[in-house]
């Protein structure tokens, strides 16, 4: 499922491959990924417009025009590719034909998500329900936002109207290195378990950014969680699996022990 690294990812294919660019050509081969807006308009309000500096804020990545943003919502199986072969691939639901032969491709397999057009009101109403960025949100922030919520650990980092960006993957590889159970009451943390918490989500988000995903290293949690008989990376316990916050959570119980 894409989560903040990878939508950082399709940021950087929308700025290199379309930043200052006119649109030529939209072709929407599949109108279902599309929301509020018909295929008709979206190809109208699309066509011969300049695309300008994308932005992303948690998992929705904003593509301004000179005129409306195209608003990207990559569901469980989403991707952007940039491509100089207009071709569709099997899962191509949109394709956005760019100056310098260049095509944007939106793939989707299962189509949960998709694409809207959005004026500046619009945009504003997005991010309004949307927690900080969880690549930019300080200690300070994070404190609050924690100390604020009732309920569990889980639950208040995947909240997106909490804090913005964070997935399944990103949370449960979090809370192992930082040692945190993730049904723990998230204001019921100490003052060092939250430093240790900002310090995995800063450590395992720069990584992760860097890599264009959660990495599938052989050292994280995310490297070992669907192996047969998986085991904690760092001190070899039996992981545990269980649905926390409605997702399906894996930790270890040695390293991170349940609350009392």
């Amino acid at each position: 499922m894409p989560e903040l690294p990878d939508v950082e990812a399709f940021r950087e294919v929308l700025a290199t491959c379309g930043q200052g660019r006119r649109i030529g050509r939209v072709e929407v081969r599949d109108a279902s990924v599309l929301h509020g807006v018909g295929a008709r308009r979206f190809v109208r309000e699309l066509e011969d417009r300049r695309l300008r500096a994308p932005r992303r804020h948690g998992k929705w990545l904003l593509g301004r025009t000179d005129g409306p943003t195209l608003a990207f919502h990559f569901g469980m199986t989403g991707e952007l590719r940039c491509t100089r072969d207009e071709e569709p691939g099997t899962y191509d639901r949109v394709l956005i034909m760019v100056g310098g032969g260049r095509c944007l491709h939106y793939r989707d397999q299962r189509k949960l998500k998709g694409l809207w057009l959005l004026d500046e009101a619009g945009v504003r109403r997005l991010l309004a329900g949307l927690g900080p960025d969880a690549a930019e949100v300080d200690r300070a922030d994070l404190d609050r936002l924690l100390l604020a919520r009732r309920g569990g650990l889980k639950s208040a980092l995947t909240e997106q109207s909490v804090l913005a960006g964070l997935g399944n993957l990103l949370a449960d590889e979090i809370l192992w290195r930082a040692r945190l159970h993730p049904s723990r009451p998230a204001a019921g943390l100490g003052e060092a378990e939250r430093r240790r918490l900002y310090r995995a989500l800063r450590g395992v988000l720069r990584t992760s950014i860097d890599a264009g995903r959660v990495p599938p290293r052989g050292s994280w949690l995310t490297g070992r969680r669907d192996a047969p008989g998986a085991a904690c990376p760092r001190c070899g316990t039996a992981l545990r699996r269980s649905r926390i916050a409605g997702r399906g959570t894996y930790w270890c119980p040695r390293c991170q022990p349940a609350p009392a």
